[in-house]
Formats: C-alpha cells, sequence, structure tokens
C-alpha cells in the first residue's frame, strides 16, 4: 500500500527535529472537523506516492532531515507499515507515528519491535461522548487499551485533543484528565475551519477558555502545553 502524502520538511510535527510527514489515506473514523476529508472519506481516489520515490528522497535528505513522521488518515490501516517502517530506519531516521489508537495490537507489536521513537495519540473527547465526536460508533475499549499501552511501554509519547465549543465543555476536559492521568505531555489544539475539513461552521475555543482548559489539565499531566494558539 503506498502513501498519499509527503510533506518533505515540517519544523512542527516532530518537536526540535526537521521531519518529513508521510500522509496515508483511509480511516475508521469520521471525525466532522478532520482537516483531511479527501484521505478520509475518499482513499481510493488519493494519489498513490511509489515507495522508491520516498526512499530516494530520504536518501538523498541524509544528513539534513533527522526524522519521519508518518500521519493519517490511520497509518496502522497500512498492511506494510511495519515493512515501510523498517526500510526508512535503516536510513537512519527516528520514526513518529500519529494515531488514532484504534488499533492497539498493531501499536503494541511496532512498539515491542522498536520500531517507534514517539507516538502521538489524539484523545477525541471524554469516553461518554467519543463517538459523538468521531462520528461514528467507537469501541471505547480499544482506545482504553492503547491509551494504557502508551502510558506503561516505555516509548516517548504525547496525547492531544483539537477542542470545538460543539464538542467539549469544562466536563470532558475533566474526565480527559481523569483518564490520561499520569501522562508526561498533553496538547490542547485549537480549531480551525478549513476547505479540507469533512464538515464546517463549528467554533474554535477562545484564547481565555483554552486557558482555563489547561488549569484543569495540569492537575493530572505532567506538562500542558498549546497548538495553535498564540498567547
Amino acid at each position: 500500500m503506498e502513501f498519499s502524502g509527503l510533506e518533505k520538511l515540517s519544523l512542527v510535527d516532530f518537536d526540535d527535529n526537521l521531519t518529513a510527514t508521510l500522509f496515508m489515506a483511509g480511516c475508521p473514523f469520521r471525525c466532522p472537523f478532520c482537516h483531511n476529508a479527501d484521505l478520509v472519506l475518499h482513499p481510493g481516489l488519493a494519489p498513490k506516492i511509489p515507495f522508491e520515490e520516498i526512499l530516494d528522497y530520504l536518501q538523498k535528505r541524509k544528513g539534513v532531515l533527522d526524522a519521519v513522521c508518518i500521519t493519517g488518515g490511520e497509518p496502522t490501516l497500512m498492511p506494510d507499515l511495519e515493512e515501510k517502517i523498517r526500510a526508512i530506519r535503516a536510513l537512519g531516521y527516528a520514526i513518529k507515528l500519529d494515531s488514532n489508537g484504534y488499533n492497539p495490537d498493531i501499536l503494541r507489536d511496532l512498539i515491542h519491535k522498536g520500531l517507534l521513537d514517539y507516538v502521538a495519540m489524539d484523545i477525541k473527547n471524554s469516553k461518554l461522548r467519543y463517538s459523538e465526536t468521531a462520528g461514528t460508533p467507537i469501541d471505547i475499549h480499544r482506545i482504553e487499551e492503547s491509551v494504557e499501552l502508551l502510558k506503561t511501554c516505555g516509548v516517548r509519547y504525547e496525547f492531544r485533543t483539537t477542542i470545538m465549543e460543539e464538542f467539549h465543555d469544562y466536563g470532558d476536559i475533566q474526565k480527559i484528565g481523569e483518564w490520561i492521568q499520569g501522562a508526561p505531555r498533553y496538547y490542547l489544539q485549537k480549531y480551525t475551519d478549513g476547505e479540507h475539513c469533512i464538515q464546517h461552521y463549528f467554533h474554535e475555543i477562545s484564547p481565555q477558555k483554552a486557558l482555563e482548559f489547561k488549569e484543569i489539565i495540569k492537575a493530572y499531566v505532567g506538562n500542558v502545553g498549546f497548538r495553535g494558539y498564540e498567547f
């Protein structure tokens, strides 16, 4: 299975690493605020980049780039993901995986084989509102399994939530904090409407309210940060 997108240089996807980001088409979720609608809703129509071209680019950028971020869609749907990660790691790159956590067995296998350097997992909402926020019925036990896996596996990781007025209130943030208690890093991400979102016209959380959300989460998580907000 081929990747459907390549961002040749990112300064924001993996800490301070100079990163190339690969996009995989397809996802079991239908989060209405998702900004990769084409990859999620029409994966069969997404462009395909021969993996040999990606490896050729990464070979040429050795010593310049530090890492590769694999995102989606949901990359754990890729049947040959392990093979591709091994090929990229063989060039000397660190690997960051973005995931919704819905395939804990695949995530566990990749971690236990030492193939991931960092995992960023979305926490869509509190457990009671997960299916609503994900846009489709969700087996919450699969998400819970991935959360517990990351909290105990020894690989660096973060949890993150894209917040908006229609889906997140103070009680939801409190419940998220209780759920992920002990995590080292959690990010509140600003919702931004755009032409590639699945649905439109949701409302962003104000900076002041986002700061109030942070105060709630701080009781449970080591470090709470923001993405998309400027203070």
